[in-house]
């Protein structure tokens, strides 16, 4: 039996270190309460408000219901910018993490210099997404002396407006998969090279060969990664405002234009139109969040952890 004095100086001791963990804790919690949970709670009152501007004092909202969420889905602009969000997602989504999973296999299938084409594949993540949508559009698109125009000319072919407005939407989506790959590549190495060795060796013992290993091995086990890149990707792609904006640095176009850049415009202002409107502004940050929410439930439905088969 534990003596009472021993009880009495435990408990005084996790009492003490309970406060401690408190203290420690109450900074962090704060800044979560602040910086994240109040500005969410925020934006979602907000879409149900009419209010000028983010600014505005709450004494001069005025109840407006789903009247915000019925004004932006109305819209020919947000339901354009919508268009342009889904092709990116699907279409850029698929080539992207298709290239970004086949360089991943590849690195790490034993091939030469993989150190190298890995820093190489990944160097346009270093390089300032600024400084990359300049280089596409300055050195590669440009009319007079783009790459892709002097290699079409050196076989004879016509050169191509790329930055024409039926064709700098996918001139557009190019520049940034080719920025992207690298990045979702790492987390697909990251996750081959967890997978143990002596699995691929006891699957080749057995007789099977490199593509049924990769289809009954390798894809099930990344199913993990392969949600967390979806989930990133979807991330990245509601917030797919800087690349918008240096290839429409002027005026927002409608070919350009993806829901991030719509609630800007809508909230601050846009050249030709100074009329604001936060309170749809906040409807379009809701509708964003709850597309995320979305395709992360799907995923975990979607793509569940199966059992190895050989």
């Amino acid at each position: 039996m534990v003596p009472p004095r021993f009880n009495e100086r435990g408990d005084r001791k996790m009492k003490k270190n309970r406060g401690m963990i408190l203290a420690f804790s109450l900074p962090l919690t704060f800044s979560l309460i602040i910086m994240y949970l109040y500005p969410v709670a925020r934006t979602v009152l907000m879409s149900f408000f009419k209010i000028e501007s983010v600014t505005s004092s709450m004494s001069t909202w005025s109840f407006y219901g789903v009247g915000n969420y019925a004004k932006i889905f109305g819209s020919p602009t947000f339901q354009g910018s919508m268009k342009n969000m889904g092709l990116i997602w699907l279409v850029g989504g698929i080539i992207t993490l298709f290239f970004a999973l086949l360089f991943a296999v590849i690195l790490t299938s034993g091939v030469r210099f993989k150190k190298f084409f890995r820093a190489a594949i990944y160097l346009p993540n270093v390089i300032s997404a600024v400084a990359l949508a300049t280089m596409w559009v300055q050195y590669v698109y440009s009319n007079d002396y783009g790459m892709l125009n002097k290699v079409l000319e050196f076989f004879g072919l016509d050169g191509v407006k790329w930055l024409s407005s039926d064709n700098k939407f996918w001139a557009m989506l190019l520049a940034y998969m080719f920025g992207a790959v690298g990045y979702y590549m790492l987390i697909f190495i990251s996750g081959i090279e967890r997978i143990p060795a002596d699995l691929y060796e006891a699957a080749t013992i057995d007789g099977a060969n490199k593509v049924q290993q990769f289809f009954k091995m390798t894809l099930p086990l990344l199913k993990g990664i392969i949600k967390t890149n979806i989930t990133f990707y979807s991330v990245h792609t509601t917030a797919f405002f800087l690349w918008t904006k240096m290839f429409s640095p002027v005026n927002t176009e409608a070919s350009t234009i993806v829901p991030v850049v719509y609630l800007y415009d809508t909230v601050f202002g846009s050249m030709g139109s100074t009329g604001r409107d936060a309170g749809a502004g906040a409807a379009v940050g809701v509708v964003l969040t709850l597309i995320i929410i979305l395709v992360y439930f799907v995923m975990n439905k979607v793509l569940k952890d199966d059992d190895l088969e050989f």
